[in-house]
């Protein structure tokens, strides 16, 4: 299958043999590490935006392969201060790396970046548009807690309106035989596109307000934080801080096998008490982002056919 110079901009660009082949080769990485698959590459770091977990685990992924790291994380210090535009930026930096991981706050922003580019362009999220990194990792994860992907109870907690990680996973789900349950506000359901793309997939979903009614079926729950940076107006975002909680008094609800993912940052959506339980997953969640960053680094640079 061939990534080689191939953007990783959306997951809606994957077909299921390709989402899988990613998941094979992650597993392959996993098993028996390369630390100089990437000698003398150059991944360029550009990231408009806050990051903690995606910026780190793909530097770490690139040195951890034997390749160099180059970049920013505070544009303010780069020439986007002085009036340089995203292209400008973009063709600049692919005179440096042989790959490009891009993070920026407006929806589209990698999509242009890969028209722009030379080199691979993979979207470390463009607002609330997509995550497709993520969603692979997501993916990854559930495949190695429950030893497959179809055939499960996934539940979405939380900020479904905004939530670019619950998108890019729900689209990426609708190859798989998974029953969906969407649990939100009325305010933060999931966009009609992503429910309308369930329909004509005929994948199965249930909208629900109130987590208490479904969490007994559930073999995964999939809980996200109320973004408040996506918020246009910071009243409306105290109407649903800290809506959903997850803590030790839902544990008799819970089915035995659940395991409860979060791209993380957490804020209080999940209780520290539920961390050492077995139901916790989301710390091995993302230290999969460090697996599944190798195999996309190596595919889209060539050095994994």
């Amino acid at each position: 299958m061939e990534f080689r110079n191939r953007d990783i901009i959306s997951i809606k660009d994957f077909t299921k043999d390709e989402i899988l082949y990613v998941l094979k080769t992650a597993k392959k990485l996993e098993s028996r590490p390369n630390p100089s698959l990437m000698k003398g590459r150059v991944m360029a770091s550009l990231f408009f935006e806050p990051s903690t977990r995606t910026r780190l685990s793909f530097e770490s992924a690139m040195t951890r392969l034997g390749g160099q790291v180059i970049g920013f994380s505070e544009p303010g210090n780069t020439s986007l201060k002085k009036g340089e535009t995203l292209w400008d930026t973009i063709k600049m930096a692919e005179q440096y790396a042989d790959v490009i991981v891009m993070r920026h706050p407006v929806e589209g922003a990698a999509r242009l970046a890969a028209e722009a580019s030379g080199v691979p362009i993979i979207n470390g999220g463009d607002g609330a548009n997509q995550h497709p990194t993520q969603t692979l990792l997501d993916l990854y994860t559930i495949q190695k807690a429950k030893g497959k992907i179809d055939g499960l109870n996934i539940g979405f907690l939380g900020d479904l309106k905004y939530g670019r990680t619950v998108h890019s996973l729900s689209t990426a789900l609708t190859h798989f035989n998974s029953t969906l349950y969407l649990i939100s506000p009325e305010a933060l359901k999931m966009p009609e596109s992503y429910t309308e793309e369930l329909d004509r997939k005929k994948v199965k979903y249930h909208e629900e307000s109130d987590l208490m009614k479904v969490i007994g079926k559930l073999d995964v729950l999939y809980a996200t934080r109320i973004q408040k940076e996506r918020f246009p107006d910071p009243m409306e975002y105290k109407k649903y801080a800290g809506v959903y909680k997850l803590d030790k008094s839902m544990l008799p609800h819970f089915k035995p096998t659940l395991k409860i993912m979060h791209p993380l940052p957490r804020v209080d959506e999940i209780h520290p008490e539920l961390d050492n339980t077995p139901h916790a997953l989301y710390f091995e969640q993302a230290g999969n982002g460090i697996t599944v960053r190798q195999a996309l680094l190596a595919l889209v640079t060539g050095r994994i056919k």
